[in-house]
C-alpha cells in the first residue's frame, strides 16, 4: 500500500512539472569594454627568505589532531 500511494505521488509531481508554462528566453545585453594593457611601474620590494618557499613549507607542514600517533 505505501509503495503504491509513494508511486502515484511521484507521478503526479512529474506531471505537475510538465504541466507548468515555459517561459520565453530573455536575452542579454552585452557591453564591451576595452582592455588596457598599459601599467605603471613602481618600485617592488621583493623579500629574501633564507630558505627557498620557507613559507609555503612551513603552511604545508602543518599537523592535526587526527594526524598524531596513538600508543595501542
Amino acid at each position: 500500500m505505501k509503495a503504491i500511494v509513494t508511486l502515484i505521488f511521484v507521478l503526479f509531481i512529474g506531471f505537475a512539472a510538465q504541466a507548468q508554462e515555459n517561459t520565453a528566453e530573455v536575452k542579454v545585453e552585452t557591453a564591451a569594454k576595452e582592455i588596457v594593457t598599459e601599467t605603471a611601474e613602481e618600485n617592488k620590494v621583493a623579500r629574501l627568505y633564507r630558505f627557498k618557499n620557507s613559507r609555503i613549507k612551513k603552511e604545508l607542514s602543518f599537523k592535526t589532531k587526527k594526524s598524531a600517533s596513538k600508543l595501542a
